[in-house]
């Protein structure tokens, strides 16, 4: 699955005898309560893409064998070292894509996402999860089944890259986290 809790919230037991005190301050150094990890999902590892390549390679030579030795040879080498070419850039460029991570970390006074773009960048939301609105929009949006957290301010969506069915047991999995923080 391409997301994963790193922390989730412990439910205390029922009867657990301890007393209660005041609630800590959250500042920057406590950590998270619970912590979600989101990634697009890469389903040819490593390995597999060079067995991919090498395998069109050597197909593509195959009808190559019965023109060595000809003239012709060399009109039909370059198409096939572009096909394989291309083959090898556009699974680059995919692989590249994979290192786009989104990070969710809730608090009991914030909800905090960090998205992590390939290139470098990073974009930061946060808002008060007492405010925030979860949305599953089936029609309107980039991808079926729209996923979207708004709050302080702004909408943003989340896992675009996850398949419908992911976004909605997402969804699920986060009104749960967010109705269970305290405060």
């Amino acid at each position: 699955m391409p997301y994963e809790w790193v922390t989730t919230l412990q439910e205390a037991p029922e009867k657990s005898g301890a007393f209660s005190q005041a609630a800590p301050h959250w500042g920057a150094d406590v950590p998270p309560l619970a912590e979600l990890h989101a990634w697009p999902n890469r389903s040819l590892p490593r390995k597999g893409f060079a067995t991919v390549i090498l395998m069109t390679a050597g197909l593509l030579l195959v009808p190559l064998l019965a023109l060595l030795g000809t003239p012709e040879v060399w009109g039909i080498l370059p198409f096939l070292m572009v096909t394989v070419g291309g083959l090898w850039l556009a699974f680059r460029t995919s692989y590249a894509s994979g290192k786009l991570i989104e990070q969710v970390r809730f608090w009991p006074d914030r909800i905090e996402i960090n998205r992590f773009e390939p290139r470098g960048q990073r974009r930061d939301w946060s808002a008060n999860p007492h405010w925030v609105r979860l949305s599953l929009h089936d029609q309107g949006g980039p991808v079926e089944k729209y996923l979207t957290l708004k709050g302080g301010g702004r909408e943003v969506e989340l896992g675009a890259f996850l398949s419908p069915e992911e976004r909605e047991r997402l969804k699920t999995e986060l009104e749960r986290v967010i109705a269970r923080l305290p405060g």
